[in-house]
């Protein structure tokens, strides 16, 4: 990971490139690199930092020619340096390789290939692909791929090329995304769709184990036994993903701001008038009619499905489960025929999700994936899919999806419920409740002065502690991720009443405490937890409705938002949280919209 470009056609490929790159920032990265072929000369231009980095290498260094691949890379195997950057070329010079995946047997293949005198440059697992395709060329790139991959263990999209083949650029795909566009007198490949986006609206993706080989004036497709494929050509938008952050200062705050737009989008014309149900499915709807739902995600993706566990139980009766899908796919946990699996994914690419997709699949498991991506390979790949219609989200740390996967979450728990017992008066009380998200997180947005004063008084400190229960227990955990994702803080969230068994030994005068509150029937309990946290010394910061003169009396600080019905509070408490994070962050002169280490689409495990 974490990003792929590649031309052949007769335009100049560097510009394309660089172009290719700039789109695909948005998923995470710490270097950047292309590669061009003019004729049979190969030019290898690649340096750590940024897209802006390689930009001005490259206006030293031109890298003219007509064919070329580019990559932005995550690092997995070795640190980000100018050696690790991708393309990886052979000690030969004939071959040129990026990658987006990882390789789990290049150690045995490291040692082999040394074995027979090959002298390696980098730490990383990618350049054993590089030497392994030029250990087998002889005069067919194409065959030596093949032959190279077939030794490979692990997941790979990458692509290809050699100055032995000039007009030749493959690619090729397993368990990783890749997609080749589709031009006059010219071809494209990307990791993501997006970064195609405006240069062509015709894409064909690339299945499991599958390769494909693109020259200037044609292109061919194969399987893994190198016998032609017919290939289905989708049509993508116009609208490249980056879009303009206008007058926000990051990313990340313009999508907190986008959330009540975000939440109408996704809401819109689902909630269906006539039976108070969710219209909003694409696929089966006999789907919804399981008796257990298993929910499966990452990270805040993970979060959403939490707050989904105790929306299916309370509104539809029905018992869930919820599971790391890094967990779930190496597990064989009993479960019942009749059991939806529901995969959760901001990208529709992480890879642990799509694993545990792909498990319950073959275990014979109805499955849906809810995930903002409509053309992405979860999508794709599920039985029935929800998308969210949240909009691009740039910012790797996940603000509006994951306010709206909670929101969509909702509305398929109130379908789920109206097919079991829930009475049409309570469906109406219910979707009428949920159609006031929108106003209600615009007017929680009001709160970022205080937001911003309470950021003042504890940017500095070295830990938090997110408090809540019930629907606002799962927001905890997102709170504490949030604050560690952008600012490089330690946060923990827990369930309040878990704080009397081990936790509350952590509290002090230099550890601030998030505690969440809504009147519901909790309410009493989680201010019983509050005042333990306060008798000890720790700085109390509550998240309460709007006009809880108690919690503002107890709390060092309070920060309001409009109450709603208890089910729907994590959806407005959600925005205080993120523009702590946010104001927090940005005064330690963090990159809030690429924090450091990450990646907004994880195609790696």
């Amino acid at each position: 990971m974490c990003g792929i470009i590649g031309y052949v056609g007769q335009r100049k490929a560097e510009p394309l490139l660089v172009e290719g790159l700039r789109r695909l920032e948005y998923r995470g990265y710490d270097s950047a690199g292309l590669a061009t072929l003019q004729g049979a000369c190969l030019h290898l231009r690649k340096c750590a930092g940024r897209v802006a980095d390689l930009a001005r290498h490259l206006r030293e260094r031109p890298a003219p020619g007509g064919l070329g691949i580019g990559h932005t890379r995550w690092a997995t195997h070795g640190p980000a340096t100018d050696t690790n950057a991708h393309p990886h070329a052979s000690t030969d010079g004939r071959v040129v390789v990026v990658h987006n995946g990882v390789i789990e047997n290049y150690a045995m293949l490291r040692r082999g290939l040394e074995a027979g005198g090959v002298v390696f440059r980098s730490d990383t697992d990618t350049e054993v692909i590089a030497q392994l395709i030029a250990h087998h060329l002889a005069d067919d790139l194409m065959a030596a791929t093949h032959t190279a991959l077939a030794r490979l263990q692990g997941s790979y999209a990458v692509a290809v090329l050699s100055p032995c083949n000039p007009g030749m650029l493959i690619g090729a795909s397993s368990g990783a995304p890749l997609v080749v566009g589709l031009g006059q007198g010219e071809y494209f490949l990307a990791s993501d769709p997006g970064a195609l986006a405006g240069i062509t609206d015709e894409v064909v993706f690339l299945q499991e184990r599958q390769m494909c080989a693109l020259g200037a004036d044609s292109w061919q497709m194969f399987d893994d036994a190198r016998q032609h494929v017919p290939v289905n050509i989708e049509a993508i938008s116009s609208t490249a993903i980056v879009t303009e952050k206008g007058d926000f200062e990051h990313y990340m705050l313009k999508e907190i701001y986008e959330q009540p737009l975000a939440l109408k989008s996704a809401l819109h014309m689902r909630l269906d008038p006539g039976t108070h149900g969710f219209a909003g499915m694409e696929g089966d709807e006999s789907l919804l009619r399981a008796d257990r739902l298993l929910l499966t995600a990452c990270g805040t993706s993970y979060h959403a499905a939490l707050l989904g566990k105790y929306l299916f139980e309370e509104l539809a009766r029905i018992p869930v489960e919820v599971e790391y899908a890094s967990e779930f796919r190496y597990r064989n946990p009993p479960t019942d025929p009749r059991t939806l699996v529901v995969a959760i994914s901001q990208s529709g690419e992480t890879a642990d999700t799509l694993a545990a997709l792909r498990q319950a699949k073959l275990r014979g498991h109805p499955t849906l994936a809810v995930c903002n991506v409509t053309n992405s390979t979860l999508a794709r790949e599920a039985d029935g899919m929800v998308p969210l219609r949240a909009g691009p989200e740039i910012g790797v740390a996940s603000t509006k999806a994951f306010t709206c996967q909670v929101a969509v979450l909702t509305a398929l728990a109130l379908q789920m419920a109206r097919t079991r017992q829930l009475s049409e008066r309570d469906a109406a009380r219910i979707a009428q409740e949920i159609a006031t998200l929108p106003d209600a997180v615009r007017d929680a947005l009001e709160c970022q002065d205080a937001v911003r004063r309470v950021a003042e008084r504890y940017c500095r400190v070295d830990n938090f502690l997110y408090l809540g229960r019930q629907y606002l227990y799962p927001l905890a955990l997102e709170g504490a991720l949030k604050m560690k994702e952008i600012s490089y803080i330690h946060a923990e969230g827990y369930p309040a009443a878990e704080m009397k068994h081990g936790p509350l030994a952590l509290v002090d005068a230099d550890t601030p405490s998030v505690f969440f509150l809504s009147r519901g029937h909790v309410y009493d309990k989680v201010m019983s937890n509050l005042e333990e946290v306060k008798a000890r010394g720790g700085p109390v910061i509550a998240v309460a409705c709007n006009g809880c003169d108690e919690a503002a009396a107890r709390a060092d600080e309070i920060l309001y938002v409009p109450e709603v019905s208890d089910y729907l509070q994590p959806l407005v408490s959600a925005v205080p949280v993120q523009l702590l994070a946010y104001h927090i962050a940005l005064l330690r002169d963090c990159d809030v919209d690429k924090p450091r280490n990450l990646a907004k689409s994880v195609t790696v495990e």
